[in-house]
């Protein structure tokens, strides 16, 4: 057995990162979802819960089931 056949073999084939231990804030992923759409559901949200409680409040709420 010759000194080339003892040796490991390199596995990866990604560039060494240096220091890089993977931990902390993720900046640069690619699947976020984009603010404006947080910001139109938050406020499509909102409305919904506005008209829900405008409709139980001022008239009469569930099609008068209640007493």
């Amino acid at each position: 057995m010759t000194e080339e056949d003892t040796h490991m073999a390199h596995l990866t084939n990604y560039p060494d990162k240096g220091n890089d231990s993977g931990v902390g804030p993720d900046h640069g992923s690619t699947y976020s979802t984009p603010r404006w759409v947080k910001v139109f559901g938050f406020i499509l949200i909102l409305a919904l819960v506005l008209v829900f409680l405008v409709q139980h409040l001022m008239f009469e709420g569930m099609g008068g089931h209640l007493p």
